[in-house]
C-alpha cells in the first residue's frame, strides 16, 4: 500500500515554537540590553510607548521619534524615572529629511544605534473604492516609504559602527490579507517583502552575523490604532479577538535577543500565518467572512473620518486603548 508523508515547511516549524516570545524577558536578558541604544518611531502611543517604556525599566537608551512632540517628552520622563536614558526628536517618518536627522541625532547623542525600531503606522479601513485616494497615497507614504526611509538610514549606521538590528513592525495582514484593509495590508506585505531582501542582501555582503533584519507581525491589538485610523466603513473600527498590547511589546523586544527572521505573534498569528501557507483561499475566505461581520454588519455606526493619517491626534495617547472593553459593553447591550 503506498503511504504519503506529508512534512511541514521548516519555518512553519520554527513559528509554532515561538510561543516564549510573548513573555517578558528574563533578568538576565534585560541585563543584556542595559545600556543599549534604541531608535523608535512611532514612539508616542501603542506598540512604540509600551517598547520605550519597558526598555526603560531595562535601563536602555531610547531614541523616541513620532509627530507628538508632548507627548514624546511625556513617554521620555517616564523612561528616565525608571532608569533608562531618553531623547526626543519630533519625526515625521514620511519625510525623508526627518528620518535624516534623527538618525543624526541619535549619532551625536549615543554615538550610534544597536537597535532600530521602524513602528509608526496608520491605518485606513472601508470599501477600497470608498476610501479617498488621498488617503491610500499617505498610508503608502508613512507605512511603506517611512519604513524604507528608516531602514535605509539604520543600515547606514550599522554598517558604519559594524553591527545593529533593524525590526520592522509588519502585521499578520503581511502575509494574510483581510477585506476593508487593502492599501494597509499591501504596505505591510510590501514591509515583509523588504525585510526579506534586506535579509539576502546582507547575507550576500558577509554582514550577516553582526547585523539583522526581522518582521514582527501581531494579529489584531488593543492600540490606538483603531482610533487613528481612518474610516469609511460605517461602523467603529474593530476586528475579533484582538491581543492586548502586551504580547506585543514584549515580542518586539524579545526579537532583539533573538535570532528570528519572521515574527508572528502569538496563536492566533501564528495559526493565520501557517493556516495561510497551507490552505490560502480558505483562510482568506474565513478572515474576510469574519472582519464583514464585526466591521459592517455589528459594529455601531461612525462617521466617515481621515483619522490621524494627515495629521496626529489628541486622542490615543496610551498604549492599551480600551477597544476590547467597550466592545464587551456594547455586546451586552445588544442582548
Amino acid at each position: 500500500m503506498l503511504q504519503l508523508k506529508y512534512t511541514l515547511p521548516l519555518d512553519v516549524l520554527l513559528i509554532l515554537l515561538n510561543s516564549c516570545a510573548t513573555k517578558p524577558l528574563s533578568k538576565s536578558g534585560q541585563r543584556k540590553l542595559a545600556g543599549k541604544t534604541f531608535v523608535i518611531t512611532g514612539a508616542s502611543s501603542g506598540f512604540g510607548r509600551g517598547v520605550a517604556e519597558q526598555l526603560g525599566e531595562y535601563k536602555a537608551n531610547v531614541v523616541l521619534a513620532a509627530r507628538r512632540g508632548d507627548l514624546l517628552e511625556e513617554v521620555a520622563d517616564v523612561v528616565r524615572k525608571a532608569g533608562g536614558k531618553a531623547i526626543v526628536v519630533v519625526t515625521d517618518v514620511s519625510r525623508p529629511e526627518d528620518i535624516q536627522r534623527l538618525a543624526d541625532t541619535t549619532k551625536t547623542v549615543f554615538g550610534g544605534a544597536d537597535f532600530w525600531i521602524n513602528d509608526a503606522g496608520v491605518g485606513a479601513i472601508g470599501r477600497f473604492e470608498t476610501i479617498p485616494v488621498a488617503e491610500y497615497s499617505k498610508l503608502v507614504d508613512v507605512n511603506f516609504k517611512g519604513v524604507v526611509y528608516g531602514s535605509n538610514a539604520a543600515m547606514a549606521l550599522f554598517k558604519a559602527q559594524g553591527h545593529g538590528k533593524l525590526i520592522n513592525v509588519g502585521s499578520v495582514e503581511s502575509a494574510v490579507p483581510l477585506a476593508y484593509h487593502a492599501t494597509y495590508g499591501s504596505t505591510k506585505a510590501a514591509v515583509r517583502a523588504l525585510g526579506n531582501v534586506l535579509h539576502q542582501e546582507i547575507r550576500l555582503s558577509g554582514n550577516k552575523k553582526n547585523i539583522k533584519v526581522v518582521t514582527i507581525m501581531p494579529w489584531a491589538v488593543d492600540t490606538p490604532f483603531w482610533g487613528h485610523a481612518a474610516n469609511y466603513s460605517g461602523g467603529t473600527p474593530r476586528m475579533a479577538a484582538m491581543d492586548g498590547p502586551g504580547k506585543v511589546v514584549n515580542a518586539i523586544i524579545f526579537s532583539s535577543l533573538h535570532r528570528k527572521r519572521e515574527l508572528p505573534v502569538g496563536w492566533k498569528a501564528r495559526g493565520a500565518y501557517i493556516s495561510h501557507r497551507l490552505f490560502p483561499h480558505f483562510t482568506e475566505r474565513i478572515s474576510a467572512n469574519i472582519i464583514h461581520r464585526y466591521q459592517i454588519k455589528n459594529a455601531p455606526p461612525a462617521p466617515a473620518t481621515s483619522g490621524a493619517v494627515f495629521a496626529p491626534m489628541e486622542t490615543g495617547r496610551g498604549v492599551d486603548d480600551g477597544v476590547r472593553k467597550r466592545m464587551k459593553q456594547e455586546k451586552k447591550q445588544r442582548k
